[in-house]
């Protein structure tokens, strides 16, 4: 029997192993698919609060996990393929082995969706990004290319050009899915350009580490042309990591976990932070802080019973 188990080991749920751990309630955190979250396909992170250098993605997640350590915090690696919120304690299933628990986080995140090129996946963090609120000012001066047609590339497309020179919009139809006013503002900004009819058939170039440019296919003629470019932002949306809790956990139409009062869900005990319940923000550091309050809520709720 546990008083919390953490399903995810992003910012969200270290910070909540963290603040549980030194709330002495042993928290046990199942890492899941994505051990680390998002933070591990970056590579410098300069907007997190106290490193005026910048740090490594995936070194400040080891920091995070070796301070949770410290205080008494549990992992285990794998991923959970069952949970049962239906009565308390919850029931979860992980990796062959049943675990019982008092309260739940579950900080799972969401997944950035990709092009599912492999060259995409070689190159993430290295002029690969999904993220162009984190990776933007890496590219000033620089030209680039956003993949998508709707809000998500059209907000990713405008924050770039604060930096870059020359924004490229690539779409696989002769119109934009966005709403209204952000085609206005994309249409309106002389930084931006746009590229119809094609699809991003491979990104340049793997051999080197980086991005060189990209290889684009013609929806219409089936051509191929190469587009030499500095950087690849691909903005077709997120897919937050709720499957498991279909049917048990409220969530809205996209499959975001709805919370209220902090970070509480439809069911008493279980708690939820991070990018899987954040559409909005999806920042490592707002992550962190939904974590800590996830871990305070689960504290004061196991306080309350006795």
């Amino acid at each position: 029997m546990r008083d919390v188990v953490i399903i995810g080991s992003g910012c969200a749920g270290l910070t909540a192993a963290i603040y549980s751990a030194r709330a002495n309630l042993k928290p046990l955190v199942i890492r899941g698919f994505e051990a680390g979250g998002q933070l591990t396909l970056t590579t410098l992170v300069e907007n997190f609060p106290g490193f005026p250098k910048g740090v490594q993605g995936p070194e400040l997640v080891e920091l995070m996990q070796n301070q949770a350590s410290v205080f008494g915090a549990e992992f285990k690696e794998g991923h959970v393929t069952r949970v049962d919120l239906s009565r308390r304690p919850f029931v979860i299933e992980a990796e062959g082995e049943t675990f019982e628990t008092r309260t739940l986080i579950v900080a799972s995140g969401a997944s950035a969706r990709l092009l599912g090129l492999d060259s995409e996946r070689k190159l993430l963090g290295h002029g690969v990004s999904t993220c162009a609120t984190c990776d933007g000012y890496f590219y000033r001066g620089k030209e680039v290319v956003v993949v998508g047609g709707g809000d998500t590339a059209a907000e990713d497309a405008l924050f770039l050009t604060r930096y870059a020179n020359q924004v490229n919009i690539v779409h696989r139809r002769d119109q934009l899915r966005a709403s209204k006013i952000m085609q206005d503002r994309l249409f309106r900004n002389p930084k931006i350009k746009f590229v119809w009819n094609s699809l991003v058939s491979d990104v340049l170039d793997v051999e080197l580490g980086e991005v060189t440019g990209i290889k684009l296919k013609d929806t219409k003629t089936g051509n191929e042309t190469v587009k030499d470019c500095d950087g690849v932002f691909v903005g077709i949306g997120h897919s937050p990591n709720t499957s498991l809790f279909r049917g048990q956990l409220d969530m809205n139409d996209k499959g975001y976990l709805i919370t209220h009062d902090g970070s509480k869900t439809n069911v008493p005990g279980v708690f939820a932070a991070g990018d899987v319940q954040d559409h909005i923000y999806r920042q490592a550091i707002t992550a962190a802080g939904s974590g800590c309050m996830a871990a305070i809520d689960a504290e004061r709720f196991l306080e309350a019973e006795h």
